[in-house]
């Protein structure tokens, strides 16, 4: 059987404790992943701690260099990688490479790295004085990564923290730890010096080593809400600069005017794609007014009943099967419950089955219609194939759903009135907003990162949020002497005076 090791410098040894890796698309077990402890992380840190200072030291272009040579590298293995990632996440072979793809354009980012570290300056602050700011790096910093995109979210975090100047540690979700590996064998060949890009697998134990651990200056984090305020909490306790993305439930506001097909083939990609799990899903949708809801229902059936769920290796399929047999029947727990509540359930995707894989972790496509908001199965995250239809009178009552649900990561708004997109983009209580847009995730060199529970922290990810999270500020203030016996006039900077 496959075996997954940690990559640290020197190895780490034989694991005490392995985990079991599975094949989503027929239950069965493909690898084992050895689990570490406080003692592997030691020797990760200790091999960082002696790397970092020489890798901080090499001027920021070449960094870059390194950067533009791992950008190359990843696009020549995105095949072997895209297989390697549906093997054991479970989604389809195009969802594979949309995941690596997004990470790379995070990479993209860090190739312009010299620029984007130049500080600020100003000549004559005061008679003879020069202020200037600069960028350096934290020192070593460690990536806690979900199971949902396993190369993404690693590149997200890895690739800004190294390209500053850090030694980073990845600890990826330990149900699919193979492509987080990879992707560091490929940042050595690019020319990263060992020590500075490593991996170390573990559960709860080792994220309690990581946030403890003394020598490690931040720590980046991807999870659901609950954890991510435990990771919060304690690695702020710890002295560590912490940012901690959590769980979200996003709505779709569907205005009258919206342009219902277009609208529909956005939710079947937004709602079902990737099997649902994802943080910037379409879980919920809020049409405005009944005429809405009943026109946008009559469409939504029939596409909804058209998808097509198959193996991640299926060309045809647009969703695979979820991660594990616990998550499978954790969604179709919410389902249940959903129903129990009240729901009018109007797809029921419990109980596939795919014929030849009938061992597989497959959830059918679900809808829900006339779910209300003191539903507890649309307050929490179901994070699975299901999409409920919350109804709304009008533009306020829409509004108001997304503004006062407890995560706060992703909304969109489908309209063709620009007056209303305006008004719910300036208003809504939400970090990130989509007008026309399903999934509206950032572009790299901007940042991601939601509100309420969907993060902690004051830092979001990528973009030049990254750069800031992963780098503390130096301000100099200089002056020299102009030569006369005593030094010149005693100065006062201005604002003290």
């Amino acid at each position: 059987m496959r075996q997954i090791d940690h990559f640290i410098v020197g190895g780490a040894g034989r694991a005490a404790r392995k985990g079991a890796i599975f094949d989503p698309n027929n239950g069965g077990v493909q690898a084992e992943v050895a689990l570490g402890d406080a003692a592997v992380l030691d020797k990760a840190v200790a091999a960082a701690k002696a790397a970092q200072p020489a890798w901080a030291a090499v001027n920021p272009q070449r960094r870059a260099r390194v950067m533009f040579e791992y950008k190359r590298l990843v696009e020549a293995n995105m095949d072997e990688l895209a297989a390697l990632l549906s093997s054991e996440h479970g989604k389809v072979i195009a969802d594979a490479k949309g995941d690596i793809q997004r990470g790379l354009e995070v990479v993209e980012f860090c190739c312009g790295i010299p620029h984007v570290l130049k500080g600020e300056y100003t000549i004559g602050a005061g008679p003879g004085i020069d202020v200037w700011s600069m960028r350096q790096p934290i020192g070593i910093g460690v990536g806690i990564t979900p199971f949902n995109f396993p190369a993404m979210i690693p590149l997200w975090m890895g690739a800004v923290a190294t390209s500053v100047g850090n030694a980073f540690i990845l600890k990826p979700s330990e149900r699919d730890p193979s492509v987080p590996v990879r992707l560091a064998e490929l940042m050595l060949e690019a020319g990263m010096p060992e020590g500075i890009f490593q991996v170390v697998h573990g559960d709860k134990e080792m994220v309690d080593a990581i946030l403890d651990h003394p020598d490690i200056g931040a720590v980046s984090f991807v999870g659901s809400s609950d954890i991510a305020h435990y990771v919060y909490e304690r690695g702020v306790r710890a002295g560590k600069r912490v940012q901690a993305m959590g769980g979200a439930k996003n709505h779709g506001i569907v205005m009258p005017d919206a342009d219902l097909d277009q609208v529909v083939s956005d939710l079947t990609g937004a709602a079902f794609g990737s099997a649902g799990e994802r943080c910037m899903a379409l879980p919920v949708v809020v049409p405005v007014g009944e005429d809405t809801a009943e026109r946008l229902r009559d469409k939504l059936v029939p596409a909804i009943e058209a998808l097509r769920v198959g193996v991640s290796t299926d060309a045809e399929a647009h969703y695979g099967p979820v991660v594990t047999a616990a998550h499978k029947q954790k969604v179709e727990g919410w389902i249940a419950k959903c129903a129990e509540e009240g729901a009018e359930l109007v797809v029921d995707g419990r109980g596939f089955s795919l014929q030849g894989h009938e061992d597989g972790f497959f959830v059918g496509p679900t809808l829900f219609d006339h779910v209300t908001p003191d539903m507890e199965s649309y307050r929490e995250e179901i994070f699975g194939p299901v999409l409920q239809i919350v109804r709304a009178p009008d533009f306020e009552t829409a509004l108001e759903l997304p503004s006062k649900h407890q995560y706060g990561n992703g909304v969109a708004i489908f309209t063709r009135n620009g007056h209303a997109a305006r008004e719910f983009a300036a208003r809504v209580n939400v970090g990130m907003v989509g007008i026309n847009v399903p999934i509206p995730v950032p572009v790299a060199y901007h940042s991601f990162g939601g509100w309420k529970r969907s993060a902690f922290g004051d830092t979001n990810q990528h973009g030049m949020e990254g750069v800031k999270f992963w780098t503390k500020v130096k301000t100099v203030t200089a002056r020299w002497p102009d030569g006369s016996p005593d030094g010149g006039n005693a100065f006062v900077i201005p604002t003290m005076g």
